[in-house]
């Protein structure tokens, strides 16, 4: 849409639609953009999703005979974004009316016009699904979270348990009921949903009329606030609730029975979400919650976290492949509740699965290989934090101890062998102070082109001057009492050290056993190192039962 003061261009396309009007990628679009000076200019928009005139995209690809007809689709399309522009939702929801035979029409003329002419040589169900397809690919390229993207819905229903024809499935964000549809695609499964957007909610109810599903009800309204289904119990719960909302009605709400694992904190509107859908959840039945990955250690959320895990309610937690969610860069964890049965024993469940896809494709397999699955005791959970993210679990189920404590143990015993290998041979000197005669500073050496400063340290610049013997002396404990004022203050400059006067061949001498000492010294650094990983490693090892002391 262009600015009400601004003069109409006409319908607007993105890149992305360039792209298919053109039959190409839509790196070829980029590519133009920067090779073709005559390329149309951004007539809306913003600077990352920029906005272009149907009218001179589709002239610039004839002068470059690039173009394809446009179909009646895309003309639809682009005549609904220049009358509706962000109201697309609203769009979509008249024309998917006109289609229904609802009411009298209410779309503008060439809207109405082009809807009619598709009508004709098209089946309505393919229409209202080709125009929902393409506004869940503007959704993404925008960011929106006005529907769940389309990877979501794919791992949602990868990990939906089969649903038999006389199943209800709810969900109480559904949005346009994408996720709602996809997940209970078969005639015969009782659908019921819930939508805050007036429009989103018509639209879903109009989609699935269309394509001839007697069985789904979407109400409009608020579910925390104003529950549509009170008495409603489903076999089965999905949600994919609004991340990061804090005014979700918490004072009004302090006392609903819903909170039956603890009041959520204002930050915690995801906690509120999953459990106004367990609460309508018959005994049995799944929770499929689609959860960002901070809900499963932030500290406010921890109590109700531990009573999940307590009760046995949450039975698996999957972390989806970085890029699910194309809507934000968030992680995403997908948390997989049940009701249980009965309060009894019986009915008891010990564990959790812990599944980390994080490593994967976001487009690839969602069947986890076993290095990416742990079934974690629910003793091990309820610590400090009950953290529920599944990498942290997995890294210690899968870590080979006794490989790990083995290799360690090895290295160790031989650097402890290599160390008195490594201490040079001294004899008695002169006695101390017997070399502070004939010395010079570094800063001399520094005038007369014998040493250089390639790095924090002097080296040697002539063959008359040995690094290892520079480097050895300027280190002692001699240069560094002369770098400590008379107050106390150390401040080490090592051209003010100095360095005694001898031949080549006694620096090489010299240089040879200060070179044994920093290796000397470096291995003591690695016995050091080693010691720490090895008692870490067994102290873990034996705690989580991967070592054991031998008999």
């Amino acid at each position: 849409m262009t600015d009400s003061g601004a003069p109409s261009v006409g319908p607007l396309v993105t890149g992305s639609e360039i792209a298919r009007l053109a039959g190409v990628t839509r790196a070829a679009v980029s590519n133009w953009r920067r090779r073709y000076d005559d390329f149309p200019a951004p007539a809306g928009g913003a600077a990352n999703s920029p906005l272009y005139a149907l009218a001179e995209v589709q002239e610039w690809l004839d002068k470059q005979r690039k173009g394809q007809e446009v179909s009646l689709e895309v003309e639809l399309w682009q005549a609904m974004r220049a009358a509706y522009g962000e109201q697309m939702i609203a769009g979509l929801t008249e024309v998917a009316a006109v289609l229904a035979g609802g009411h009298e029409p209410r779309l503008p003329d060439d809207v109405a016009t082009r809807v009619q002419e598709l009508a004709q040589t098209e089946a309505l169900v393919d229409l209202v699904n080709g125009l929902t397809e393409r506004f869940m690919d503007s959704a993404r390229r925008t960011g929106s979270d006005q529907v769940t993207p389309d990877r979501v819905v794919r791992a949602v229903c990868h990990f939906t348990p089969e649903l038999p024809n006389d199943s209800t499935v709810f969900d109480p964000a559904c949005g346009i009921g994408v996720l709602l549809l996809s997940v209970a695609s078969k005639s015969g499964v009782c659908c019921r949903g819930q939508e805050m957007d007036a429009d989103s909610a018509r639209f879903a109810q109009l989609r699935a009329d269309l394509l001839g599903r007697s069985d789904v009800l979407v109400l409009a309204g608020d579910s925390l606030r104003a529950d549509a289904w009170p008495d409603l119990k489903a076999d089965l719960v999905v949600c994919d609730p609004p991340a990061g909302v804090t005014e979700w009605g918490r004072e009004e709400l302090l006392l609903d029975s819903r909170w039956e694992l603890g009041t959520p904190s204002k930050a915690e509107g995801e906690l509120a979400w999953l459990q106004h859908s367990y609460a309508h959840t018959e005994p049995g039945g799944h929770v499929l919650m689609v959860m960002p990955a901070s809900v499963a250690y932030r500290k406010a959320g921890r109590r109700i976290r531990a009573e999940l895990v307590r009760r046995g309610i949450v039975r698996q937690v999957v972390a989806l492949p970085p890029g699910t969610a194309t809507s934000h860069a968030l992680p995403v964890h997908l948390w997989c509740l049940r009701r249980p049965e009965n309060t009894g024993a019986a009915d008891a469940h010990h564990t959790v699965r812990m599944v980390d896809l994080t490593g994967n494709s976001p487009d690839g397999s969602l069947e986890p290989r076993p290095d990416q699955v742990a079934d974690v005791p629910l003793i091990e959970l309820l610590d400090d934090t009950v953290d529920l993210t599944p990498g942290s679990h997995l890294r210690v189920r899968h870590r080979d101890y006794p490989g790990e404590y083995a290799a360690l143990r090895e290295e160790l015993e031989d650097q402890i062998r290599r160390l008195a290998a490594l201490l040079p041979e001294l004899v008695s000197g002169g006695g101390p102070g017997s070399l502070d005669g004939a010395t010079t500073s570094v800063a001399d050496l520094v005038r007369a082109g014998l040493v250089a400063y390639t790095g924090p340290e002097p080296v040697s610049a002539s063959e008359q001057l040995d690094t290892d013997f520079l480097q050895g002396f300027v280190r002692s404990s001699v240069n560094a009492r002369r770098s400590t004022s008379a107050s106390g203050t150390y401040r080490f400059d090592s051209r003010g050290a100095r360095i005694p006067r001898m031949g080549i061949d006694d620096q090489r001498r010299y240089g040879s056993a200060f070179r044994a000492l920093s290796a000397f010294e470096a291995g003591i650094r690695r016995v050091d190192e080693l010691s720490r990983q090895l008692a870490e490693v067994a102290r873990d090892g034996l705690a989580t039962g991967a070592l054991a002391p031998e008999e």
